[in-house]
């Protein structure tokens, strides 16, 4: 009777965990479901916030390309070769300033501040065709193709003068300039080839950031070393410094500032010119000469000292300059201008 009793227990308890184990299995599906509505939902606000992360970050990148090209239309307006009514003042003004005719101007130019040098041009190349302007002087030679300007001194019609030339559209523009040595193992006479000019005047800040270097065109500087090479002529190249302080001589806290800015000399035109040129889409490179040691002692030019510099270097400075120009038309490398 024990056994028998035992037996009819059982038979309830296995039916009872059949229906249990049957009801943790509906449970189980049943929050599967919930738990895979839930990934799906999670999933779908995902994809959602990531088309949405997609579509924020498409329409950033289409507003900051609009300011971008706002930002490149604006600064064309401002240079000679992306403003009609400016280039139109700018031909204009070179012709009134030169007294020299569009036709007139050939695609190798010369700039300079000395006017002994065109002096100089004028009995060297005996078609040389002379005009005096309103604030410039020049002459062309077309069988040299050859044009030489005369600005005047300082930062101010350095960049005049280089706003002007991107009219000409010239292939290449040499200046020829003179420079107080800074550099203790720099003589009287000695040429220096800068590869860079530090802005310590008051005018490339209209046309460029002051962070941004002023820098020749390369190609014309690897031009004329090679000019200066094959005549035997030794030359130093490195930083110079342009300041439009006249009287820098005689301060020494600037003289100080120099020395530590390792600069290998200072004269007043040159960083106006590798920037205006620059922006203006000019290729230019300079040859400087030193007339002048200041730092040293009675190295300040003076009358007497600069006669005795025209006597004995100017002649050599100038003659290399025509050579450069005008061998630059005939074996010069192409150069290219990066868009902006």
């Amino acid at each position: 009777m024990a056994v028998k009793k035992s037996t009819q227990k059982k038979a309830p308890v296995a039916k009872k965990r059949a229906v249990k184990k049957g009801a943790v299995s509906q449970k189980k599906r049943n929050a599967k479901k919930v738990i895979d509505a839930l990934a799906d939902d999670v999933d779908a606000k995902l994809n959602l916030l990531k088309n949405e992360d997609d579509h924020n970050s498409e329409q950033k990148r289409r507003e900051v390309l609009t300011e971008i090209n706002s930002l490149k239309e604006k600064l064309r307006t401002r240079r000679i070769h992306g403003n009609e009514e400016k280039k139109k003042i700018a031909r204009d003004m070179r012709e009134r300033y030169t007294g020299h005719n569009i036709e007139d101007f050939q695609k190798q130019i010369i700039l300079t501040n000395v006017h002994y040098y065109v002096e100089r041009f004028n009995a060297i190349l005996p078609d040389a065709h002379y005009t005096q302007g309103s604030a410039f002087k020049a002459s062309s030679s077309k069988t040299a193709k050859v044009t030489i300007i005369e600005f005047g001194v300082g930062a101010a019609m350095a960049a005049l003068i280089g706003e002007l030339l991107a009219v000409v559209e010239p292939k290449a523009v040499l200046f020829l300039g003179l420079a107080g040595g800074v550099h203790p193992s720099l003589d009287v006479g000695d040429f220096v080839l800068p590869i860079a000019s530090v802005r310590g005047e008051g005018v490339t800040q209209h046309f460029l950031p002051k962070d941004v270097p002023a820098l020749p065109t390369f190609k014309i500087q690897k031009f004329v070393s090679q000019i200066l090479v094959e005549h035997g002529l030794d030359y130093r190249t490195g930083t110079i410094h342009s300041t439009d302080y006249r009287f820098w001589e005689f301060d020494d806290q600037f003289k100080l500032n120099i020395l530590e800015q390792r600069v290998l000399a200072v004269e007043m035109e040159t960083a106006a010119l590798f920037v205006s040129c620059f922006v203006s889409k000019v290729n230019i490179g300079a040859l400087l000469l030193i007339s002048d040691c200041p730092l040293k002692e009675g190295g300040i030019k003076t009358k007497q000292s600069a006669k005795a510099v025209f006597r004995k270097f100017t002649d050599v400075h100038i003659e290399l300059g025509i050579e450069a120009m005008a061998d630059i038309a005939e074996r010069g490398e192409a150069i290219r201008h990066y868009q902006w």
